[in-house]
């Protein structure tokens, strides 16, 4: 299991890695709603070719993603393949599904 510590750090790990040439007109923000003793509430805003991220409740996310925090840790360390995820459920994506897709390659791995 993953620490709270270890899962609020993939965020601006995740910042660190974000591709600016891969956002191209995105103007978002996406919010990551992990459950679990070690969850919590994260956002990450793409706008202007830049990332940042946060942490709280954000009012009108784009799009929302729902896992357990050991599942998003799981994925973004590359030990649960992300479509895989989705496709059994362990990820639920709420509103813009492409922005979902486009999510994928904005973040180098």
């Amino acid at each position: 299991m993953a620490t709270a510590e270890e899962v609020k750090g993939i965020f601006p790990a995740m910042v660190e890695r974000f591709l600016p040439e891969k956002a191209n007109g995105v103007n978002a923000i996406i919010l990551f709603d992990l459950s679990g003793d070690n969850g919590g509430q994260f956002w990450i805003k793409v706008a202007n070719d830049s990332a940042e991220t946060g942490e709280g409740e954000v009012s009108d996310p784009a799009m929302t993603l729902k896992a357990s925090a050991d599942d998003w840790h799981a994925v973004t360390t590359g030990e649960m393949n992300a479509m895989q995820a989705f496709m059994t459920g362990k990820i639920k994506i709420l509103g813009d599904m492409g922005l979902a897709m486009k999510m994928q390659t904005m973040f180098a791995q």
